[in-house]
């Protein structure tokens, strides 16, 4: 039987730019995490509805730091890059630059932007980078307990502030627009707010104007939106949005802080992609010509497959610690390998703790750190005692002197001394120690090829005089290993095939 009843027309529905279910958990898939009364969930819908309205869902990229908003990949259909506290600006600065025809969206909170991302967003913006930028402000930090924000209000109790907050101890609120339009080049600057139905209009209109104006390749554009927080706030969703209206906007004021939409100048970035073949000479990596005139042109290898170096220098500042790892980098890099080099060294510019971490394996490397290494390269004893403890059994060590403290031996490594700094004063410079503590290492495992020695050493010493010295000491401390090799009684150091 045919009905007489209208038609109906769905006037508002749910954006087709959200997932059609939420996998973050396995019950209530259709919830997002937000407390009830929270702005996110809001904000989220209103981006999402602008995506949709620009048909840029396909382009668009989030980039969603630490915060409350910190599941928006688990609801928003786009392009997700999650990034650490307060990093945002600089992660879509990347992106921006790397892929020029995406709509990217830093989307952060006031803990995480006026905080902890303070300069990341003061340099993005001040560079006029083709980003936009969702700030949502609720004057607390609320994933983490609330504790006192830079955007807190005067006199607002927080667990930092139990007594509220004193702009003589704690200083005034931070008013982020206010201080990027002191700025040349932001093209859009507004603060918007959801303590009523009309201000949540106002807040997608000028979240679309945001994400307009990067479509059109404007320039750098944000949308501070002062959102309610009721779990952290202590109120019902309604005294929240209530709060939002009526004090939050006397500390900050809404409206338009710079709107350069109609006058301002497209800018396009272009991206040239070079040719893989030009690599090599983009890098420095050749051809050229070493100390010796030898070419430094790159030349391919064959890695051995189960190489996985992880090694520690350490030292005093001086001592070359950090060198000595570069050109284990450098020729691991030549010898066909994955490699990274990862430094640490104190304040003092001499005799300060100097150390870094090496990695050379025939596999992509998950981190530059080492925190279980199988070479230990100790050119002083407190780093030999600072670090023999985390040393894989098996492993090997080279120690900086003539004779290995008592205490230190019996682990289950293999210790052997090389008093390299001896040695290199033979020579004439106890500066070239490392490259003696390097030979010797190069001897006792065969890890590295001779050839790639040679290319890092011609990459990496441009003083004919340092050279050749450098090739002595590395000869020396091969030779001091060979004669140790042969004795009798040092077993320890015949060459391990495990170590590559």
């Amino acid at each position: 039987m045919a009905s007489d009843a209208p038609a109906m027309a769905v006037i508002h529905g749910r954006s087709p730019i959200f997932y059609r279910r939420f996998d973050r958990k396995d019950d209530d898939q259709h919830q997002t995490h937000y407390c009830p009364g929270c702005g996110h969930g809001i904000v989220t819908k209103l981006l999402a509805e602008a995506i949709d309205t620009l048909g840029i869902q396909d382009r668009t990229i989030l980039v969603s730091p630490v915060g409350c908003s910190v599941f928006g990949y688990e609801y928003l259909d786009v392009g997700n890059i999650q990034v650490a506290h307060g990093r945002g600006p600089a992660v879509a600065t990347a992106v921006k630059r790397s892929r020029p025809d995406s709509i990217v969206v830093s989307y952060q909170g006031d803990g995480d932007l006026a905080a902890i991302g303070t300069a990341e967003i003061v340099h993005a913006a001040n560079r006029g980078e083709i980003v936009s930028v969702i700030f949502v402000n609720n004057a607390i930090y609320g994933m983490t307990g609330g504790q006192m924000a830079p955007t807190t209000l005067l006199r607002e109790k927080t667990t930092t502030t139990p007594l509220g907050r004193d702009p003589a101890v704690h200083g005034y609120p931070l008013k982020v627009c206010e201080l990027l339009a002191t700025l040349d080049a932001p093209v859009f600057l507004e603060r918007v707010a959801l303590g009523s139905n009309k201000q949540i209009m106002a807040t997608g209109r000028a979240l679309r104007r945001a994400l307009e104006n990067q479509v059109h390749g404007l320039g750098f554009s944000l949308v501070e939106v002062l959102s309610p927080c009721p779990t952290i706030w202590g109120l019902d969703p309604a005294e929240a949005q209530t709060f939002v209206r009526e004090t939050m906007t006397r500390t900050f004021p809404l409206g338009n802080f710079r709107d350069r939409s109609a006058s301002a100048v497209p800018r396009r970035l272009a991206v040239t992609v070079p040719d893989l073949g030009e690599l090599p000479r983009i890098l420095g990596l050749g051809p050229a010509s070493g100390a010796d005139g030898a070419s430094d042109t790159v030349v391919p290898a064959s890695p051995v497959p189960t190489a996985d170096h992880r090694i520690v220098v350490a030292g005093f500042g001086g001592q070359g610690v950090l060198l000595l790892g570069e050109f284990l980098a450098e020729a691991g890099l030549s010898a066909g390998y994955h490699v990274s080099w990862l430094p640490s060294y104190g304040p003092q510019m001499r005799s300060g703790t100097s150390n870094c971490h090496v990695r050379i394996s025939a596999v992509p490397i998950d981190s530059p750190v080492v925190s279980r290494p199988n070479v230990l390269i100790a050119l002083n004893e407190p780093s030999l005692r600072k670090f023999l403890l985390s040393m894989e059994p098996g492993g090997l060590v080279l120690y900086n002197a003539d004779r290995v403290p008592v205490d230190c031996a019996g682990n289950d490594v293999r210790i052997t001394p090389i008093a390299s700094t001896a040695i290199a004063d033979r020579l004439g410079s106890a500066k070239v120690g490392n490259m003696v503590m390097l030979g010797a290492l190069l001897e006792a495992t065969g890890m590295l090829p001779d050839g790639a020695l040679d290319r890092a050493l011609h990459r990496l010493v441009t003083q004919e005089s340092w050279y050749e010295l450098d090739r002595a000491a590395l000869q020396a401390g091969r030779a001091a290993v060979h004669r140790m090799t042969a004795a009798p009684a040092e077993p320890s150091l015949a060459r391990d095939p495990a170590m590559g």
